[in-house]
């Protein structure tokens, strides 16, 4: 496979009411994946009004103008496709792959809720969905070993204000306070044609999803006062470090360490990439032969780094370690930091950084060997980037990190003086 990162091609368009249509045909089968991405995440959503954006992600599949409740999913799924919807602190995108055949069905169904979710939107659907959420939250994150760690970490890492101190579960506070005329005037602020890119990847010619664009999206009105999400570009350093401990139902204690890195799409954020690889993805990181397999302090399945996709500031660097019986939390914690610390002082070297290259490399081959990998990829370039071809880059910069940059990036961005880390303390040792 080529290096060259996105070599399919690529094709896009605008609508008159600001629409951004990207298609790359493939016609290797005859499917096709529909992805739209709304520029509308967490970020945007104003004081009081934490969670709409994730509840749009569930509203979205409740009718609209033309189409019943549930109907949505029945359609595609008798078509013999598959669909769901995605919301983080950057957007929310809603996709489905189909049968060729069925793409114009895809499209008439994304263009009616997107125009026509106001007008069917009652009182008993808000209150039914909300609901939804509200358990969703006990399910995933309160209910759960370790589950609100996203929700402490975002606090500790962004100041009040910041467009990503809170999580896109937000507040079943704000969720309750706010009417049907409050969530109306979210959607009809955000989901509009001008503030979205709808995506094609598969068995379908570009001049075919033009057309059928035009067709279906091209009388929705664009919106010409859609309110940018606040600046989160710039955090102030405090030079002091975050601490949180949680005592908690928890089976052992877990440590994380996060670190504000640089934002998605960025040079410093490939190298962080290539550096979280090297640090704790699989048997060969750092952080599993040092912690897991070396001073066996630490569980083999549950030591890893990773960063967060976040695009529009500092992006989060988090290192996890889950203690083995017997170990105390202190002890773990002192470890996962003497590992993190040591990239800035012991070089990676030739045979670690080609590791994390060939495990970087797997990952973005089996994110394009899919249409709906491929379309969701192309989307968040042309929604956040402005270029869907922006994608090429992406694989090329990571294969083109050194140890130096890696030791550098380790340097700035994951010093003890500015260094977030959460540990939960099972009850019985507390």
């Amino acid at each position: 496979m080529p290096d060259s990162g996105y070599p399919w091609p690529i094709e896009t368009s605008r609508l008159d009411n600001g629409l951004r249509v990207v298609v790359s045909e493939d016609r290797t089968a005859p499917a096709v994946a529909v992805n739209l991405w709304y520029d509308v995440g967490s970020r945007h959503e104003p004081a009081g009004q934490t969670g709409f954006a994730h509840l749009f992600e569930h509203l979205m599949f409740e009718g609209s103008v033309n189409v019943a409740k549930t109907e949505h999913m029945k359609l595609i799924q008798g078509s013999g496709g598959s669909l769901n919807a995605t919301t983080n602190p950057d957007r929310t995108n809603y996709f489905e792959t189909v049968p060729a055949e069925h793409l114009e069905l895809a499209l008439w169904l994304e263009a009616d809720r997107m125009g026509g979710l106001v007008p069917a939107l009652t009182q008993e659907t808000l209150d039914n969905q909300r609901d939804v959420v509200k358990n969703e939250r006990r399910q995933r994150y309160e209910n759960v070993p370790y589950g609100d760690a996203w929700l402490r970490l975002l606090p500790l890492l962004y100041p009040p204000g910041h467009p990503y101190h809170h999580a896109t579960i937000g507040s079943m506070a704000d969720l309750n306070a706010a009417d049907l005329a409050t969530f109306q005037a979210f959607h009809q602020t955000y989901y509009a044609p001008n503030n979205a890119v709808l995506t094609v990847v598969g068995d379908a010619s570009a001049a075919e999803v033009f057309a059928l664009a035009d067709k279906y999206f091209g009388a929705l009105p664009a919106r010409d006062d859609i309110p940018s999400a606040p600046d989160g570009r710039s955090v102030p350093a405090t030079g002091q470090p975050a601490v949180e401990t949680v005592t908690a139902d928890v089976p052992a204690p877990r440590v994380y360490i996060a670190h504000r890195g640089h934002p998605f799409g960025s040079p410093g954020y490939d190298v962080l990439t290539v550096l979280a690889t090297v640090l704790g993805s699989g048997r060969g990181s750092r952080l599993y032969q040092r912690l897991a397999d070396g001073e066996r302090i630490a569980q083999p399945d549950l030591v890893a780094a990773y960063g967060v996709d976040l695009a529009h500031a500092p992006a989060p660097l988090i290192a996890t370690a889950t203690a083995r019986p017997g170990i105390t939390a202190e002890r773990l914690a002192e470890g996962l930091a003497e590992v993190v610390d040591e990239l800035a002082t012991v070089p990676v070297t030739a045979a670690e950084l080609d590791r994390a290259k060939a495990l970087l490399s797997t990952a973005w081959w089996r994110q394009m060997s899919t249409v709906d990998g491929r379309a969701d990829t192309l989307g968040r370039y042309a929604t956040q980037f402005g270029d869907p071809a922006r994608a090429a880059e992406r694989l090329p910069a990571w294969l083109a990190v050194t140890a130096e940059q890696i030791a550098e990036a380790a340097t700035d961005v994951l010093g003890a003086a500015d260094r977030v880390t959460l540990t939960y303390l099972p009850e019985e040792t507390a």
